[in-house]
């Protein structure tokens, strides 16, 4: 126990000792007495001219290496919000449970890497508006009368056995509402059945459930069940760093780009 504890302790002390490196450097590079310095992490990109972006490799479709290119939605993402802040994206790989450690140790700027709100992390993290919803969607054939998880009394739904899915149509079936059938592999082998009439609706997470929808006619997206807000991550003393992230998303919403990466990247 001494020792986990003086490895925590020794932990806290990097991270403070990165924290005041950083505040250092705003001061250090701060426009003058005429304006507000830079928050401390966007002081240091601004110097560098690259924003470090932590990403976990192998995520599909948001993060994946392809001939020793990264490509991916968030990869996208990351390089064009980090050219409205007037910078260049630098990715730096990271195992998913490391990600957070990238901001505390100072390796990273921010995290673009499929990053679920997590409001517990805010001791250690500012978040992004929400860009992505990974949620749980309901999806029908076209022309079903269901609208909603209400109207799936008597019919037949299926979900990949496992999956976040399937925990939650479990929990809705508790009161014999419908059939479930939870014996497929992948929410794909139950998109494959929904398609061929074997199923009345199908639960599946949004990425699977979208890339069916875009990838061939004739299902639908009925309702959406659940919500999983997808972030952009950033140190807790990024202040400024966290405003200019949130409106560069909102320009590049209004400029389109989300509908091209769904296009480009939820495919099927």
């Amino acid at each position: 126990m001494w020792f986990v504890k003086r490895v925590n302790a020794r932990r806290d002390l990097v991270a403070l000792l990165v924290l005041l490196g950083y505040a250092l450097l705003a001061w250090a590079v701060r426009p003058g007495s005429d304006g507000p310095a830079l928050d401390a992490v966007l002081a240091a990109a601004r110097a560098r001219g690259t924003l470090r972006v932590a990403v976990d490799v192998g995520f599909r479709p948001f993060a994946d290496q392809v001939d020793g290119s990264l490509v991916g939605y968030d990869i996208e993402l990351a390089q064009a919000v980090a050219a409205q802040l007037g910078l260049t994206a630098e990715f730096v790989p990271t195992g998913y449970d490391a990600l957070y450690d990238t901001l505390t140790s100072g390796r990273a700027d921010m995290i673009a890497s499929a990053l679920p709100y997590a409001p517990e992390q805010g001791y250690r993290a500012r978040f992004s508006s929400i860009y992505f919803d990974a949620g749980q969607l309901l999806v029908t054939p076209d022309g079903s009368p269901i609208g909603s998880a209400a109207e799936l009394a008597g019919r037949r739904v299926g979900v990949a056995l496992g999956s976040d899915a399937d925990a939650l149509a479990r929990r809705m079936v508790s009161d014999g509402a419908f059939t479930l059938r939870s014996s497929y592999d992948d929410p794909a082998a139950a998109l494959a059945d929904l398609r061929a009439g074997q199923l009345d609706a199908v639960i599946a997470d949004a990425v699977a459930a979208r890339s069916a929808v875009q990838g061939a006619p004739g299902l639908r997206i009925a309702a959406a069940l659940s919500s999983e807000p997808l972030v952009l991550g950033m140190p807790r003393a990024a202040f400024q760093l966290e405003a200019e992230v949130n409106q560069a998303l909102e320009d590049l919403r209004q400029a389109g780009l989300f509908e091209q990466l769904n296009a480009r990247w939820l495919r099927g």
